[in-house]
């Protein structure tokens, strides 16, 4: 007999990158980008705008209306559409986003068919996949890129071992991970024109005690997994070729009690421990994945994080029973979080899940660029780099000329910084 988690829980987690806006000023003068979170209880989706600081503002009209039990909440790679997979009412609802105020509206025909139970989502530049416990399986969905709509991949739902909970993507597009509560994670290689999920050879993976939050490092090298009754992390590396996981020397590592999520950074782990209210922090070694406790960890949180997300320069955790979300800043060096001025910050009912998103760019160009990087695979801590400036010659080139050129240059020399130290 399984043991069930007695809450809903998700680690996907999608980084802040850098966009621009089409004319005028570039959208990070307005806003740092903005964070989503689903309130379980309330019915609903917090939208927030975040500030240079990390500080969050609550995006007009916000709450948005979502389905029944909202559990899960993940961001389209381009920042234009937003999904919530709806456990109560088993369907997925998809928004699109504004891209200067981040207010969510309803997608043509949202929501989504989805299976039974379903409290995870985790989608890709043309994918989006929905893990359900109660069926046993994932749906899976391509997603149309002009209005965000899903449509079932043939095939779909594909068949899960035992109480599915959590899905990831790798960041190339190829790989999904799926944990299973019974004690493991499935791997699948993604057919890049169908969607159609295969499993990768030796899948299900041992795992801890009850995983339920699983994500994928940007480079594409390592996935960690949060196991909720051993209190602990799983991490592996990812072979390149098949999608294969294998056990990092030392994981599991040890986390607080309940641990319930895990995202991470280019050097970073984080951790929401729902049981002893504060998140795990680690640095990532970049070359064997091998996590380390950062000095002062573990931070504290509000009353039962469930959820946490990370951005490159803050993190956020949702706690389900203050209701609210308390917001940190990275120290880029140590990965130290200290609390940001106003923090917690108020959210609805029960919140369960927060990611964090760009403002979605108008320049076609960006989405090219974004689409190609999800098909590359490879180091993306050099590949960012390179990435970031072919990117800035060619909105000079595509004519995406903007105000504020500074503003980018800051960020894009912070970003260049961040990969440096990921090598080191």
């Amino acid at each position: 007999m399984n043991l069930k988690p007695f809450r809903f829980s998700k680690g996907e987690i999608l980084s802040l990158s850098l966009i621009l806006s089409l004319g005028g000023s570039p959208l990070w003068a307005q806003t740092a980008g903005f964070a989503y979170v689903t309130n379980r209880g309330s019915n609903s989706v917090s939208a927030y705008a975040i500030n240079a600081t990390g500080a969050l503002t609550p995006v007009p009209a916000s709450p948005f209306g979502a389905g029944l039990g909202p559990s899960s909440v993940a961001v389209s790679p381009n920042g234009q559409f937003a999904y919530v997979a709806n456990a109560t009412s088993s369907d997925v609802a998809a928004y699109t986003i504004n891209a200067t105020t981040g207010a969510l509206t309803p997608v043509p025909g949202s929501p989504f068919a989805a299976g039974s139970l379903p409290v995870s989502v985790a989608v890709s530049a043309n994918f989006a996949y929905v893990a359900n416990v109660f069926s046993n399986d994932v749906s899976a969905y391509t997603v149309n890129a002009t209005t965000g709509a899903l449509t079932p991949v043939p095939g779909s739902p594909f068949a899960q071992p035992s109480d599915p909970w959590s899905v990831a993507v790798s960041p190339n597009g190829r790989f999904a991970y799926v944990t299973n509560l019974g004690g493991n994670v499935s791997a699948y290689t993604i057919n890049a024109t169908t969607g159609a999920l295969t499993p990768v050879p030796g899948s299900p993976f041992a795992a801890g005690g009850s995983p339920v939050s699983v994500t994928v490092h940007r480079s594409g090298q390592f996935a960690y997994v949060a196991n909720q009754v051993s209190n602990n992390v799983s991490a592996y590396t990812i072979n390149a070729t098949t999608g294969a996981l294998t056990p990092v020397p030392g994981s599991p590592f040890a986390a607080g009690a309940v641990a319930s999520s895990v995202a991470v950074s280019a050097n970073f782990a984080y951790v929401a421990n729902a049981g002893s209210f504060n998140v795990s922090a680690y640095t990532i070694n970049a070359t064997t994945g091998v996590l380390t406790p950062v000095p002062g960890s573990p931070f504290a949180a509000g009353f039962q994080p469930e959820s946490v997300a990370v951005s490159a320069n803050f993190a956020y955790a949702a706690n389900q029973v203050s209701n609210d979300v308390s917001a940190y800043t990275i120290n880029a060096t140590t990965g130290a979080l200290t609390p940001v001025p106003g923090s917690p910050f108020a959210a609805g009912d029960s919140p369960v899940s927060v990611t964090t998103a760009a403002p979605a760019s108008s320049c076609k160009h960006d989405d090219e660029e974004r689409d190609r990087d999800e098909r590359r695979d490879g180091d993306e801590h050099s590949e960012g780099h390179e990435q970031g400036d072919d990117g800035h010659k060619g909105h000079k080139k595509h004519g995406c000329q903007h105000a504020g050129e500074k503003d980018f240059e800051k960020n894009h020399k912070d970003n260049v910084q961040e990969s440096e130290r990921g090598r080191s």
